[in-house]
């Protein structure tokens, strides 16, 4: 209660909100003026076989220059300020003439630019070489035909492409906030410990209960606040991404980019699945693993901090402490993100999510593709056995250590402190 009373906690409950989805929009709002600069690229073709093939986009405009040399058009693009100049010199081989194409601008073109503009050379290159060797090219555009590969399960329940994807997101945001719950509310926990333990109060404290009380007394009120803060900043952040999205016209779902016959197709067919697919997301075993690996997440962590806070005098002195903590959560992520997404029932995936130190973060990763109950209670299991053990060995640093000052404590320090 105390900490939910203070200003400051009032204050950034209210205010980070404001300041995140501030910063969202500003960024989406910068990201529309950048890609809404049209970039001017002055075509130089010396070979006179790309006539016509470079066509205009929403961001590129091309300008043919071929009728000029190449200095010409480069002081010319320099004076009006261009984006470059795309030189393309008259070789017949085309192999050669792949290999001598040069682009001249005062800065590098953008990937996608280049991406452009590489096709459209592949491509008439392509058909070049094609013709040149006696084949017709007409009857090789007319015999390709388009695939479309339809996915469903054994049981017949169709999905979509990005299906590993949405399921990625969801698992990944879920991963992602549980770490970040669990180093800003764990640091919380430490830097209380310290200040009781600096303000001298932890004496009088521990007269009225058994240090291990005072432990869990403190992770509990720490989590409660914490969770109460995160409750806010999810109500107000959603109102907020809703009016913002409102008031400045920033499209919170990009549309779809394609032919007018592709949108027409992915509008009736791949992104009818794509919500099939998040309509059929195991939501509801997504919230309550949330909250159950919180839980267990949060205690385990939590009470790694509060032995670190009463083992030092100051902040300063928890940095040696910090990797080993920190290790194990980057680790999930990083597992959760380049393991569970391609494979996410391998050997790697399943073991990470059943080690309790990284199970909280990659377990919730796996859960949207689906994980069998037995894996599930195992992981949970072992999650709460580490849990009693941990708490027990930090509540015997912490008894020993609240009331120890003026030393720095090393490793071999905190393993004696276990043997008291």
């Amino acid at each position: 209660m105390a900490r939910v009373r203070n200003k400051t906690f009032i204050i950034m409950t209210f205010l980070s909100p404001l300041i995140l989805v501030g910063m969202f929009f500003l960024i989406a709002y910068l990201s529309m003026l950048n890609n809404s600069e049209v970039k001017v690229i002055a075509i130089n073709d010396q070979s006179g076989a790309f006539t016509g093939q470079f066509e205009n986009t929403d961001n590129i405009e091309y300008l043919d220059l071929s009728a000029i040399t190449l200095e010409n058009a480069q002081e010319i693009v320099k004076q009006k300020g261009y984006h470059g100049v795309l030189y393309i010199p008259d070789i017949e081989n085309n192999a050669k003439l792949a290999g001598a194409i040069q682009f001249y601008g005062k800065e590098s073109p953008g990937f996608g630019t280049l991406q452009q503009m590489e096709r459209v050379i592949t491509e008439k290159l392509t058909t070049r070489e094609l013709i040149a060797r006696g084949v017709d090219v007409s009857q090789i555009e007319s015999a390709e035909a388009s695939v479309n590969i339809q996915i469903q399960n054994f049981e017949g329940q169709r999905t979509s492409r990005m299906s590993s994807y949405i399921k990625m997101i969801f698992g990944g945001a879920a991963g992602y906030l549980l770490m970040m719950f669990i180093i800003i509310y764990g640091n919380m926990v430490m830097r209380s410990v310290i200040e009781e333990k600096t303000n001298r109060i932890i004496e009088i404290i521990v007269s009225s209960v058994k240090p291990v009380q005072l432990m869990l007394g403190k992770i509990l009120g720490t989590s409660l606040a914490g969770i109460t803060q995160f409750a806010i900043w999810v109500v107000l952040g959603t109102l907020l991404m809703f009016v913002a999205a409102t008031f400045t016209g920033v499209d919170m779902v990009p549309p779809p980019t394609g032919t007018p016959e592709g949108l027409e197709a992915m509008a009736s067919n791949e992104m009818q699945q794509l919500m099939a697919d998040i309509y059929n997301l195991p939501m509801l075993s997504l919230i309550i693993f949330f909250l159950v690996y919180f839980i267990g997440g949060y205690f385990l962590y939590s009470a790694i901090y509060a032995a670190i806070g009463a083992a030092v005098d100051s902040e300063t002195d928890t940095q040696q402490f910090m990797f080993p903590i920190i290790l194990p959560l980057m680790l999930g992520i990083y597992v959760g993100f380049f393991s569970v997404i391609e494979n996410p029932h391998g050997t790697v995936s399943t073991i990470f999510s059943m080690i309790p130190l990284t199970s909280p973060i990659v377990m919730l990763m796996r859960i949207p593709f689906g994980v069998p109950w037995w894996e599930l209670a195992i992981s949970v299991l072992l999650l709460i056995l580490t849990n009693a053990l941990i708490l027990w060995l930090a509540a015997k640093i912490y008894r020993v250590g609240i009331l120890m000052y003026g030393k720095k404590p090393t490793y071999k320090e905190l393993y004696k402190w276990l043997k008291y």
